[in-house]
């Protein structure tokens, strides 16, 4: 029983002092971190929850008081629940609302509204009063030439210091990727809809 007793000890002293190193290693990464500024964020990737995941933290942004606001491209006339709720608390939403482009087929269409609603981004970029932006799939609209990458650079450097911004879509181009403080790749292991499973309401829109 003894032994017994004494193993457990040991085990726990062990734990506790690898516990105590990484809490270390933590607490010196935390003291490090000493410059406070607005951060631009890409989630990208081909895997599903890349909105969810910007939409996430628009919502914990206005659950610590802050003012934030999204503009969407691509999405089209199907209902938003993130918008439906998020607009409740005060957040301003811009929507490109033509859809894909292979539902509109018109080019040129697609061009206007996306630049309509770049004009909108534009002006919440360089609002000192905005502390959060959310560019949803804008990553597209660069990777069609829709809207001008070299603007939007030049947008996101003279944004106000302490704006944060966050870029979803797939293929984000590099240079938003070399521009950016966090980059995280969404990647795809399985679909429902893959599987024949249709698009879920209030799970996948």
């Amino acid at each position: 029983m003894t032994d017994e007793k004494t193993t457990d000890h040991n085990i726990t002293d062990k734990h506790q002092q690898r516990m105590q190193k990484m809490k270390e290693k933590v607490d010196a990464r935390i003291d490090s971190a000493t410059e406070e500024r607005g951060i631009l964020i890409v989630i990208t990737g081909n895997g599903k929850g890349k909105s969810t995941s910007g939409f996430g933290t628009v919502a914990r942004a206005v659950g610590h008081g802050l003012n934030a606001a999204v503009a969407q491209f691509i999405k089209g006339t199907w209902a938003c629940g993130e918008r439906q709720l998020l607009e409740n608390a005060g957040v301003k939403f811009s929507v490109m609302g033509t859809g894909f482009t292979w539902n509109t087929q018109d080019k040129e269409k697609d061009i206007a509204a996306a630049k309509q609603v770049w004009l909108k981004c534009k002006e919440l970029l360089s609002d000192t009063n905005i502390d959060l932006v959310l560019l949803d799939e804008m990553t597209y609209m660069l990777s069609y030439k829709y809207i001008d990458l070299d603007e939007v650079i030049t947008a996101l450097n003279n944004r106000p210091k302490h704006q944060h911004v966050i870029i979803t879509g797939r293929a984000c181009h590099r240079a938003i990727i070399e521009l950016a403080d966090t980059v995280s790749e969404i990647k795809s292991i399985k679909h429902a809809f893959d599987s024949g499973i249709k698009a879920q309401k209030g799970i996948d829109w």
